[in-house]
């Protein structure tokens, strides 16, 4: 597994609940260092003894432990630029949920060995979509669902979000707009402010 996702789980554990579990956690899961290099590829295996841990140590469910890490990714200053980097899919949310079908090729273009999940968006009705995430990463659905209603937050809008899984084991994600200016947004400028 790509070593970015793995610092991202080990960033957000650590941000959110501190180094000393972080090291519990290392140790439950048999790793012989505490600190994952971001680009480097990791043993699958190892990978998910360290994200049963992270369960473990929580005593919560593999799918809400990742999605609090897809809310970390776009709400936490450390991770300021993959914000900005899914901000840039569109004015609004409805533009933005229409940008999600390029993401895999957009972090491909900034971590070419870096192969995320085919996504594709269809709208049912009027404010009704399906975010499809198809199989290659177990549990970004999840990952996936903590992005979606943060970047909601950031752009104002109202929505309800529901995970299931197709006949074919994949992710389906429910999304139903509610309002589009139910608050006011986060600010964003197009551009980064030096300093």
């Amino acid at each position: 597994m790509h070593g970015l996702i793995n610092r991202a789980i080990q960033s957000f554990f650590c941000a959110t609940y501190g180094m000393d579990r972080w090291l519990r956690v290392t140790e439950t899961a048999g790793l012989d260092f505490s600190e994952y290099e971001a680009m480097l590829i990791y043993d699958e295996a190892q990978s998910f003894a360290m994200l049963d841990a992270v369960c473990e140590e929580l005593g919560r469910p593999v799918d809400s432990v990742l999605e609090d890490v897809g809310t970390f990714l776009v709400s936490n200053p450390q991770t300021e630029s993959l914000r900005r980097l899914l901000r840039f899919g569109g004015v609004n949310y409805v533009e933005f949920l229409h940008s999600l079908d390029d993401l895999p090729d957009r972090a491909r273009l900034a971590v070419s060995d870096l192969h995320l999940p085919a996504l594709e968006l269809r709208e049912l009705a009027t404010g009704h979509f399906s975010l499809i995430c198809h199989r290659g990463l177990p549990g970004f659905g999840s990952v996936l669902v903590g992005l979606l209603r943060t970047m909601a937050d950031d752009y104002g809008a109202l929505v309800m979000l529901e995970q299931q899984r197709d006949s074919e084991g994949r992710d389906v994600i429910m999304i139903t707009l509610i309002e589009t200016a139910f608050a006011e947004g986060r600010s964003f400028d197009l551009g980064a402010r030096a300093g």
